[in-house]
């Protein structure tokens, strides 16, 4: 097992303090790792392993209608003296009721409980009042360039070869671990977006033309990094004779988001210090959930590099948004507490680089500003904005 140390030192950082630790994510992201990762790192910290209660909730539970009382009661008989106990539950968005249990546990013995789980019950818009002010929520992300190159260093691959693999075959770490070709690479990714489809989406919300939603995931996975909005997909599908309301693309969007499929960019107006709620921008969890859908094409790589960057920020810690400047925009402000980072994205910079800065010089503070591309040859300074390459920025640890 690859260890991930950036999230069990997260998870460190909340160990016995009264919250529930959620781990929420897209499938395969490497949740159940993590907690595997933690139940290791609590053993050899000195807690027995008769302390540590580890529990997977599968869709078989949730079928034979396990509750969450019964979820309760079969956590509380391992619980057999007063010292501390750990409890890490995977997947427990299959047990309905499931916040009423842990809250219980959190109440009643002396517990420290982490959970991780797949789809909107772990959201925090989503948890119920049962657990207000007592979790905190830490998303897991598929692999960053970093973690892929820890994974993959056996692999005798250059630096260079192993972007390119990430490029085109995503985080996805059971991807990583393999020795795949990009077919069997992007069948396996075809079949984790295919059980979030099923088991996130379509049974959860009755969705009965599959067909016209499997459209609207097309046209969102076609346009990802561009701003588009629900009236735009109606258009879109009534050229195709079909027929959909406004009111359902919202919900269609809103339930991809919320199993963690799409992950949506609101726009952040610096004149005004406001976000703009239209013509946001969506982007995929895993750049790899297009090629498995639409295939590979090289030059779809400069589109998904917005993608990579996007969720590189995310990993850090900011907040991320499309960057509205007066007239003009910047790829993406991100915020973390009081620090700002611009970002422009330009695969290939031309002789006359200062033209692709223009944006961000116009931008009048202080912060750190970056043009990132994947031209090798294109480094350097243009008054205070660094130009650097992909996976050097990929791998810086601040900006």
């Amino acid at each position: 097992m690859i260890v991930r140390p950036q999230y069990l030192d997260m998870l460190k950082t909340y160990r016995d303090a009264p919250l529930v630790k959620i781990l929420a994510g897209i499938r395969r992201c490497g949740k159940s790792t993590i907690l595997e990762m933690l139940k290791g790192d609590l053993m050899n910290s000195g807690i027995a392993a008769d302390h540590i209660i580890s529990m997977r909730y599968t869709s078989e539970n949730s079928d034979d209608g396990m509750t969450s009382k019964e979820m309760y009661k079969v956590i509380k008989e391992k619980i057999t003296d007063d010292k501390r106990y750990y409890l890490l539950l995977d997947e427990v968005q299959e047990i309905t009721g499931w916040e009423k249990a842990v809250n219980s546990l959190l109440e009643d013995a002396n517990t420290d409980i982490y959970v991780t789980g797949s789809n909107s019950k772990l959201m925090s818009s989503e948890i119920s009042t049962y657990l207000t002010d007592r979790y905190v929520s830490i998303p897991v992300f598929t692999l960053s360039f970093a973690e892929y190159l820890e994974f993959r260093k056996s692999s005798n691959l250059s630096p260079k070869e192993l972007l390119n693999e990430y490029l085109r075959l995503g985080g996805f770490p059971i991807v990583a671990l393999g020795n795949f070709d990009e077919r069997s690479a992007y069948q396996i990714v075809e079949g984790i977006y295919n059980s979030v489809i099923t088991s996130d989406i379509t049974k959860r919300h009755n969705i009965t033309n599959f067909d016209l939603f499997n459209r609207v995931v097309w046209y969102i996975v076609e346009n990802v990094g561009k701003t588009f909005s629900a009236n735009a997909i109606v258009k879109f599908l009534k050229s195709q004779g079909r027929s959909l309301s406004v009111e359902a693309v919202y919900n269609y969007l809103e339930w991809l988001e919320k199993a963690f499929v799409i992950y949506r960019c609101r726009r952040y107006d610096l004149q005004g210090k406001s976000i703009l709620k239209t013509q946001e921008k969506f982007y995929l969890a895993d750049a790899s959930l297009k090629y498995c859908i639409m295939g590979f094409n090289p030059k779809s790589i400069a589109a998904m590099l917005e993608n990579i960057v996007y969720f590189e920020l995310l990993r850090k810690g900011y907040k991320v948004y499309v960057c509205k400047n007066k007239a003009k925009e910047v790829d993406f402000v991100a915020v973390r507490r009081d620090e700002r980072v611009y970002v422009q994205m330009c695969p290939r910079l031309p002789e006359e680089s200062d033209r692709e800065v223009a944006n961000l010089l116009e931008i009048k503070d202080h912060y750190p500003k970056y043009v990132v591309t994947l031209d090798e040859l294109a480094t350097g300074n243009i008054n205070g904005v660094k130009i650097v390459h992909l996976s050097d920025f990929l791998l810086l640890d601040e900006y």
